[in-house]
């Protein structure tokens, strides 16, 4: 094939090449992948990563039935069209360039900071709880619990308040008559982070007419993020989970356990710092201790 040539013909010539590299041109080479890592990582938190992996399904289908002349010819309406279909994420991100703490979004922060705000066993129980006390009094509930996709932009609609999470305090949130009992609260590891957040609504035409704004909006945050939500309804005081946008009802104490612990990939065995290791690694490090 034509591209096995070009790289056969490229490693004969590395020499060559090597010998015009001048001291710039590593510099600039080390500029672009860092450019290039921090937009990937950006990306990766954010719906722009759904849409990243299906510009490259298009563009794979291009090259395999070579019509580069379609792609040549749509290429300027396509980047125009990424570009306003985008437009709240690349505003967000030349915001955070202009922070001053963009760094350790990309994997510089400390490792004992992440164990300290890691989504343990005790956040589970403690919203577990929380949803319970508040179903038997049918307050309404809506917490909104973050995973890799980034929650920033429904961040700027509540109040901060950055707080362990605890059954006290989210039955506080969500206490009536509250300042901040009206909205979402989100939750990020094992903090509640904000409060009084407003929510994207659903408009899927199967759910139930029987459910109000509180579980339009649960699940409406779940169809465009990886969130998970609980929900307490105010009317019956049911819980339910809203989770890659289908929405589960009448759940109990336990069956709301085990959906965060799917959810948030906690299917294996807890340590002593609530950190949760997989049981096949577990199992394989038995065996081979047995073995010796």
């Amino acid at each position: 094939m034509q591209w096995i040539n070009f790289v056969s013909e490229y490693l004969k010539n590395v020499k060559v090449y090597s010998n015009t590299i001048s001291l710039s041109d590593i510099l600039e080479i080390l500029i672009i992948a860092f450019l290039v890592y921090y937009m990937l990582a950006w990306m990766k938190t954010t719906r722009s990563w759904r849409m990243l992996k299906g510009l490259v399904v298009i563009f794979l289908f291009f090259l395999v039935v070579d019509i580069i002349w379609i792609f040549q010819n749509v290429l300027g309406f396509a980047v125009t069209a990424v570009i306003v279909v985008m437009q709240p994420e690349l505003r967000h991100a030349l915001e955070q360039l202009g922070e001053k703490n963009f760094l350790p979004s990309i994997g510089f922060s400390s490792s004992s900071r992440k164990e300290e705000d890691t989504f343990s066993e005790k956040t589970v129980s403690e919203i577990a709880k929380a949803c319970v006390e508040m179903g038997k009094v049918k307050t309404g509930a809506l917490i909104v619990i973050e995973k890799k996709e980034s929650l920033q932009a429904y961040e700027r609609t509540g109040i901060q308040v950055d707080g362990i999470v605890t059954s006290q305090l989210l039955i506080n949130i969500f206490e009536h008559n509250t300042p901040l009992h009206d909205g979402a609260v989100l939750v990020r590891g094992n903090r509640v982070t904000y409060a009084t957040c407003y929510l994207p609504l659903s408009d899927n035409l199967g759910l139930s007419k029987e459910l109000g704004t509180r579980h339009r909006a649960g699940v409406g945050v779940s169809e465009v993020t990886d969130s998970l939500t609980v929900i307490v309804s105010e009317e019956t005081g049911g819980i339910s989970v809203a989770y890659e946008g289908k929405l589960q009802r009448n759940l109990n104490a336990e069956t709301l356990k085990e959906k965060m612990r799917q959810a948030m990939n906690m299917n294996g065995e807890e340590d002593a710092k609530g950190r949760y290791r997989r049981k096949g690694k577990n199992r394989a490090k038995g065996k081979k201790k047995a073995a010796e």
